[in-house]
């Protein structure tokens, strides 16, 4: 199996994309550390994974919160024994986001610290585990909106995503030489719940959206967990410092 005997934390992993790469991981043979503020989402996950024989950890945490990732860091070392890689999956993109000139400044503060300051947190305390095994990998999620703008702004998810492709780029730089890769996956638009926030409606936004994908549909979560687990593998020994898009070819589409 692809990831036998690895320690995989991977956040945001009680639904959505999160949650295929958490039982994706288990049936590769990783151990995985299921970080979720929502308990029932949280717990329920972790439950499937060992209803199938994997092994999983739930941790109920806030990722912008910095001593609850002392206790998620913990809890996979007392459970699993260290930490081997880190997924970086979680983010928020509440319907209050908007244009700079008119998003509440909690809604910005909020979105950053979840989408940005968490996964650099989860750095800080998973890094030196993973030094002390020898190296790892760090999957840092991002989005093809880091890339483009949008007729229906969405400003501060879109500035946590960009800076979170050049934190990301950062790492790969000072830590590729201690055996840690740090690579970047972009989805564009995929069927999970926080998607649905926008698009529930198949409004008029949902339906031009959806037409830019020349593949003709938004995609699913299994497939940006099939790449996770490549970057988590040691298929992916070479792979650092990438920005892997993958949106069924939305951002070449000028049409």
């Amino acid at each position: 199996m692809r990831l036998d005997g690895k320690v995989c934390v991977i956040t945001g992993a009680g639904s959505g994309q999160g949650r295929a790469a958490a039982l994706r991981f288990a049936e590769e043979g990783g151990s995985v550390v299921i970080v979720e503020v929502d308990r029932s989402g949280g717990a329920a996950a972790a439950d499937e994974i060992a209803a199938a024989g994997g092994e999983a950890l739930f941790v109920e945490a806030d990722v912008s919160v910095e001593d609850d990732w002392r206790r998620v860091v913990a809890g996979a070392v007392e459970r699993f024994g260290g930490v081997d890689v880190l997924y970086n999956n979680a983010a928020v993109a509440p319907v209050e986001d908007g244009s700079v000139v008119d998003v509440p400044l909690e809604v910005w503060d909020r979105i950053l610290a979840v989408n940005l300051t968490g996964p650099m947190l989860g750095c800080r305390h998973a890094i030196p585990e993973m030094l002390r095994r020898g190296g790892g990998s760090i999957i840092n999620t991002s989005s093809i909106r880091a890339f483009v703008g949008g007729s229906q702004p969405i400003d501060a998810y879109t500035a946590s995503k960009g800076a979170l492709i050049s934190l990301t780029r950062s790492l790969a730089v000072v830590y590729g030489p201690e055996g840690i890769r740090t690579n970047v996956i972009a989805p564009g638009t995929i069927r999970t719940p926080m998607a649905l926030v926008h698009d529930a409606h198949g409004d008029a936004g949902s339906q031009m959206r959806l037409a830019r994908y020349p593949v003709g549909r938004f995609g699913e979560p299994t497939e940006i967990a099939d790449l996770a687990v490549y970057l988590a593998s040691d298929e992916s020994r070479w792979t650092n410092g990438a920005v892997m898009v993958i949106d069924g070819g939305a951002m070449i589409n000028y049409v």
